[in-house]
């Protein structure tokens, strides 16, 4: 992981949940000290959700689809749509042209779930993900990635994957509440990866993680082999926006196409229940 300036840090979590919205990593000279540049205190709970408010996933963003997205839902094969009523594609989703490989067994339905621990939409999504997912019936596999654009992004994913290699799952929600209810983003406001690590650590531990367990997967091979396939997905899917919803290697959508978290979860069930009756 690179290591970030102060500001650089701040500036990605309080900017929102966009590719194009992410500053880059400024580059410092010898004469761009720290006394010049104060450091910048972690953004407040209040930044986060200003930036939340005024920043829409870039996905969702558009009231009408562009002509790429028109494109593809003109080679959407009719019979590959929803039933015309309740959802219409190239609105309230997308086909995804060609279609992708999924890591579902045969006779499952994947649904990917792409988020970043530190973008306030995912944070507003995840108890009704979460809800969602406690009642999935066997045959829809469900999975969650986390983006990749940016160091920032990086580092936050791999506490995700620690946990998941960890089988601790549970403590993503845990996350999302220290991140943004807490206000405190696990990442070294300098930048230093050594000090991210210790406080993610101490995060996992604080909620029932054996120490030595955390420092011998969060550099792991299993771990960096994570981190390597969400690079993957990013680059197969072209994400741009988080949270970000994919069925099936079939469908996209989002939050902002459904109109509200609740019809998106309504409308990923419709498009779960289409895929499992072909």
């Amino acid at each position: 992981m690179n290591k970030l300036p102060v500001l650089v840090a701040v500036l990605a979590l309080v900017a929102g949940c966009s590719q194009k919205n992410t500053p880059a990593p400024a580059t410092e000279t010898p004469a761009a000290s720290s006394a010049t540049q104060p450091p910048a205190a972690p953004p407040t709970a209040e930044q986060i959700k200003q930036a939340a408010t005024a920043t829409q996933e870039s996905a969702g963003a558009e009231e009408s689809p562009g002509d790429a997205s028109l494109e593809r839902v003109a080679a959407m094969p009719e019979k590959a749509q929803l039933p015309g009523g309740k959802w219409k594609a190239g609105v309230n989703y997308l086909p995804i042209v060609p279609s992708q490989p999924t890591a579902a067994e045969p006779g499952q339905v994947e649904v990917l779930e792409v988020l970043w621990l530190g973008c306030p939409h995912c944070n507003e999504l995840e108890p009704y993900i979460e809800a969602w997912r406690k009642k999935l019936p066997a045959n829809v596999k469900f999975v969650q990635e986390h983006v990749m654009w940016g160091p920032v992004h990086r580092a936050h994913g791999r506490l995700f994957y620690t946990l998941e290699v960890l089988g601790r799952d549970d403590l993503v929600a845990k996350a999302f509440d220290e991140i943004h209810r807490r206000n405190n983003i696990l990442l070294s406001p300098t930048g230093n990866d050594a000090q991210t690590q210790s406080l993610q650590q101490a995060f996992a531990v604080t909620n029932g993680v054996k120490e030595a367990d955390f420092k011998r997967e969060y550099n792991g091979f299993a771990v960096n082999t994570r981190l390597q396939h969400a690079e993957e997905i990013m680059r197969r899917y072209k994400i741009e926006g988080v949270p970000h919803i994919i069925v099936n290697g079939k469908y996209e959508t989002d939050v902002g196409m459904a109109g509200n978290p609740e019809k998106l979860v309504s409308l990923i069930n419709d498009l779960v229940a289409a895929e499992k009756s072909r």
